[in-house]
């Protein structure tokens, strides 16, 4: 019996990580994300600083960028355009380290209004409520105080389909919550 409680000892005594009496400083827990990318500040010639909204730890988070606007910077489709492929484009090491991410789906398209539609509206390839909740709160996050919302403080969006565009405005509970808040569309003539 002796024998066999000096044998279980080695078992119990730990997992196989010897102790030292020095702290051993290993960073912050994996779980944490600091949510702040640092940007380059070093501005090329050519490129034009511009803000999205990337997800982190379940809230949006303003992330600047540097990217190359074509000609007419004031073209509410060039710009919506310009950003929806910042949204769409994979975090850079320094974002993803930083905890940031997107859910802006790749193949995700944006175009200009058809007939009929109010002034202002984009066309997405896929109906809004039809996005993930995040990558809706993303895009229309990121698009509302740019001249892809043509200056109203609200983003006109719809779908491929027949139905009609709906003005989004983003919330405090957008930012915060993008996975739970509310995105409701209200109907534009």
């Amino acid at each position: 019996m002796a024998l066999a409680l000096l044998g279980a000892f080695p078992a119990l005594s730990g997992c196989g990580i010897r102790g030292t009496a020095v702290p051993v400083d290993a960073g912050g827990a994996p779980s944490r994300a600091s949510c702040v990318a640092h940007p380059d500040r070093s501005l090329p010639a050519g490129l034009a600083t511009v803000t999205v909204q990337l997800a982190c730890a379940s809230q949006l988070v303003p992330v600047t960028r540097q990217v190359s606007l074509p000609d007419k910077p004031g073209d509410t489709v060039v710009v919506a355009r310009a950003l929806l492929d910042e949204l769409r484009r994979t975090p850079s090491a320094r974002e993803a380290g930083a905890g940031l991410t997107t859910a802006v789906p790749q193949r995700l398209t944006v175009g200009g209004p058809r007939s009929g539609d109010p002034a202002g509206t984009l066309r997405l390839g896929r109906e809004p409520d039809e996005l993930p909740q995040v990558a809706l709160a993303q895009l229309v996050c990121t698009y509302e105080s740019t001249a892809a919302a043509d200056g109203r403080g609200t983003v006109i969006l719809g779908g491929p389909g027949e139905a009609r565009p709906k003005s989004y405005a983003c919330t405090e509970g957008m930012r915060t919550h993008p996975d739970t808040a509310e995105i409701p569309g209200s109907e534009v003539g």
